[in-house]
This record gives C-alpha cells, sequence and structure tokens, in this order.
C-alpha cells in the first residue's frame, strides 16, 4: 500500500511539471502589421478601391548596378493584398499594379523604446507607369509612418512578438497629391484584427 502512494505521489508530479510541446500554433497572435483601408473622399462611409495600387517600402527595390529603383514586375511585390474572402489576407497574394481597398504594411523592428520612421510608396495607376503611352504617367504619394516597437513576450515556443505605440501616419505633400486625407484610428497597433489607419481619396 505504501508503494502505491508513493507510486501516485510520482505519478502527480510528472504529470503536474509536464508542459505542452513547444510548438508555437498558427492562431497564435504574432507581431501585426499595420492595417489600411481606402474610403472615398466623397462619401466616407463608404470604402473605394484605389485603381492599380503598387505599394512598396522608400529605397527597397535596387537594379542590378545598385541605382534604388521602382519596381517594373510582379516579382518585384511586397505588400500583401487582399485575397477576396473578407477579412482574411493570403501571403502569396501580393499587391503589385491591382485594384485594392485594404493594404497590410510590414513594419520595422529596431531597439525597442526608439521611436522608427518607415517610408513606403502607393503608386496609383500604375499600368500607366508601365504601359508604352509617354503622355500618361502614374500618381505616387508618400506615407511617413512613426512609431515606436515594444517587446512583448507570448510563449517559451513562440518567444517574442512586437506591439507598435505612438502611431503618427503623414502624407508628404507634392503637387498632385491622390491622398486627400490620413486618419489614424489605433494608435497601437497589436493585433490585425482592427483597422489602424483610415485614408480617404
Amino acid at each position: 500500500m505504501k508503494n502505491i502512494k508513493f507510486l501516485i505521489l510520482i505519478l502527480a508530479i510528472a504529470l503536474i511539471n509536464c508542459e505542452r510541446d513547444d510548438i508555437c500554433a498558427d492562431t497564435t497572435s504574432t507581431t501585426p502589421r499595420l492595417i489600411i483601408e481606402f474610403y472615398d473622399a466623397t462619401s466616407t462611409d463608404d470604402l473605394k478601391t484605389v485603381p492599380r495600387l503598387t505599394v512598396y517600402g522608400e529605397g527597397l527595390f535596387t537594379d542590378e548596378n545598385g541605382v534604388t529603383t521602382e519596381p517594373i514586375e510582379p516579382s518585384d511585390k511586397i505588400v500583401l493584398a487582399p485575397n477576396g474572402i473578407s477579412g482574411t489576407f493570403n501571403s502569396t497574394n501580393y499587391l503589385f499594379n491591382r485594384n485594392s481597398n485594404t493594404i497590410e504594411l510590414p513594419l520595422k523592428i529596431e531597439s525597442e523604446n526608439s521611436t522608427v520612421t518607415s517610408r513606403f510608396i502607393l503608386e496609383r495607376n500604375t499600368n500607366l507607369r508601365l504601359d508604352e503611352n509617354t503622355s500618361t504617367d502614374s500618381n505616387i504619394d508618400i506615407l511617413e509612418i512613426s512609431y515606436i516597437p515594444e517587446f512583448d513576450y507570448v510563449s517559451r515556443a513562440c518567444g517574442y512578438k512586437s506591439i507598435f505605440t505612438n502611431l503618427i501616419v503623414t502624407r508628404e505633400t507634392d503637387n498632385d497629391n491622390w491622398i486627400s486625407i490620413v486618419e489614424v484610428l489605433n494608435l497601437v497597433v497589436e493585433n490585425e484584427n482592427t483597422v489602424h489607419v483610415r485614408i480617404e481619396h
């Protein structure tokens, strides 16, 4: 009887000390991207598709000579676009010269608690830059996004994720802006369940 109690005690201690496998589940929240939706400037409650939109980080593309250039083919694309199913995104479905009313921007992670600034090129009517007609061209606006990364422990298997606080988004002014209003809806980017920025055009 004494041996059975001892065996049960050992078994109970072993079960209490067991942890789940060290696997980070696909459903675990990871570092979020910045979600931006585009709205009609004249009817501000209505989503409005941006025609032939291309989005890329400033200075990300270089040619074979190391000269910074604009993307010229779909393989140059870097920013996620909706896959056609409401509320979901597909990592194999990128945004280059496509109609879209929502984009997800990956934010740079640098040192914690220091302000980071990223600049993104939003090119409307990319097809006009790519065609043979030299009398037409696309329209480029630049978004400057500033934020402070903070690291948040998720689990031993998943490690840390970053959240972004103190979000500031501005549009660089030029002679022909197609973006009329940029509004930050959430100052903290901690998940991809909500829209963080609203743009009217």
